[in-house]
Formats: structure tokens, sequence, C-alpha cells
């Protein structure tokens, strides 16, 4: 088994090397949930490639995130981001196969995302560790929205008698938790669309075609996006699949298509994919891969 992980390990960096001769920049796989745990080995990846520095072709400055993720905590995701920006200016997503919940929210963080035609995003709904004897990871939009509608029934004298009994033993802390989640995922949206992903959406394109894009035009556009994508009655599932023409059509973001650039696809899908399945036969929650560490 130990040659057959050398052999992966290979591959690993022959994909990996090949985007970055295609981006000209470093490049960076996460695969696995996103939380506090990954920090150190992810700040770990940032500084090594830093410190192997540039190479004929490859700018330093720029950096490739090749992301596959089913969400986890946004909290994380705003280390990993304030780890990112302090060594790189310019940052892009790669999206092979899906990047859900705080995985859509980091993509945020980017100055473009690409995907490809079968590529997804997914709705935003903070997971939050519930207080229970479980201790599980819950999604925090959930019961928000559980609670609002006991209290319209309750405004409206049509609560069950069951309903009372759950409404009285949900925990205030624990909602207070939630909504705070909510919050903070709706604040990180609209600062890293204003200072990222819209950073160069400089005039209008069809209304008011070339006037200038204003600063609070920016920030309405970005709560926009940031209302829609945590809007649990749009999307009705916490794991609704978005896709990019839904993400281009609908909520009008950005996103770079390769889906008929055949040698990146071909790159992008072999990379995500060997680390899926490496991921799964170790049984490990996260990898992060460079062809530089």
């Amino acid at each position: 088994m130990q040659a057959l992980d050398q052999h992966i390990g290979l591959a690993l960096n022959h994909y990996a090397g090949e985007l970055e001769k295609h981006f000209g920049s470093h490049v960076l796989a996460y695969s696995g949930a996103i939380y506090p745990g990954a920090l150190t080995r992810y700040r770990e990846a940032i500084e090594g490639l830093v410190a192997a520095g540039g190479s004929p072709g490859i700018d330093p400055q720029k950096l490739v995130i090749v992301l596959t993720t089913p969400g986890g905590i946004v909290e994380t995701v705003e280390k990993m981001v304030e780890i990112t920006r302090h060594h790189y200016q310019d940052v892009s997503f790669v999206v092979p196969e899906m990047a859900m919940s705080a995985g859509t929210v980091w993509c945020m963080s980017g100055d473009r995302i690409w995907m490809d035609y079968a590529s997804s995003l997914g709705p935003i709904d903070p997971q939050v560790q519930s207080q229970s004897a479980s201790g599980g990871f819950v999604p925090a939009l959930g019961y928000l929205d559980k609670v609002n509608e006991f209290i319209a029934k309750a405004n409206a004298n049509n609560l069950s008698a069951a309903e009372v009994i759950m409404l009285k033993s949900l925990d205030l802390a624990e909602l207070r938790r939630f909504e705070q989640a909510k919050d903070l995922s709706i604040s990180l949206l609209k600062q890293w669309l204003v200072s990222c992903k819209f950073k160069n959406w400089t005039h209008h394109r069809t209304t008011n075609a070339g006037s200038e894009v204003t600063a609070a035009e920016r920030l309405a556009r970005a709560e926009q996006v940031a209302v829609e994508l945590m809007n649990n009655s749009r999307w009705n599932s916490h794991g609704r699949m978005i896709g990019m023409r839904t993400l281009k059509e609908v909520l009008r973001l950005e996103i770079d298509d390769y889906s008929k650039i055949p040698e990146l696809r071909n790159n992008a899908t072999m990379y995500s994919s060997l680390l899926s399945e490496y991921l799964e036969r170790q049984s490990l929650p996260m990898i992060v891969h460079t062809a530089r560490s």
C-alpha cells in the first residue's frame, strides 16, 4: 500500500503542477470538511508555498485554491481567508465538484471563481455545534425558520399543544448563537464580495451601461447576493446544489466557465477526484495538498 500512496502522491503533484502552469500561480487543494482542526495544516501549507517562492511563469503573489467541500464552520473560513490574504494579492477558486455552504462563503472571498457545467455551490446555512447530548453540528437557518414558523402560528392562535411544548423546550441562548452565525455569514459575504469579487466591477454593463459603479452599489449588490444565498424558501434544502447557470442567470454572479477548456477541465477533475478518493480510503476528515510542500 505504501507504493500505491507514493504513486498517488506523484499523480497529485503532477496535476497540481499542470494547474500551476495553466494559471501561472501557486496552487493549493482543499478537500473535505471545513473545521477548526484544519487550520494548522492549512497555515503550514500556505507558508510552505510562500517559502518556495516563485519560478519561471509562476507569480508568487497569485494563488488558486482547488476546493471540494460539503461545508463546515464559517468562523474557520474567516481565519483561512485572513491567512491567505496575508500572503497573496490575487486569489481564485476552482470548483471541480462542489463547494457547499461555508465552502460557498469561502469562494466569495476570491477574485475569480472557476466552474464547469457540472460544478456546484450551495445555499448558505451556517453550521453551529449543538448544545444537545450528541454535540453534532446543525444548520442554523433551519432552526431559526422553525422558530419563526411557531411564532407566526402563535400570533394567529394556531399553535398546537405539541408545538407549544417544543417551543418551550428551545434554548434561547442557543437560538442567539444561531442568529449570530447567520449575521456573521452575511457580514463576511458582503465584505468579501465588495473587496474581492466585485473589486474590478467598475462600470455597469446593462442598466446605465458605461456609467461608473459606486461603492454603495457594490455594497447593495453584495447584500442582495448574501440574502438570496441564505433564502431557504428559494432553495428549500441545505444540500441543494446550485449550478453555474443558476449562479450566473439568477444571482447574476460572474463565474469563469472552463467547461470548454479540455486540458484544464481534465487536470482539475483528476486532481479533485484523486484527493476525494484518497480522503475516503484513508478515512480522513480533510486533506490539504500542494506540489511545493
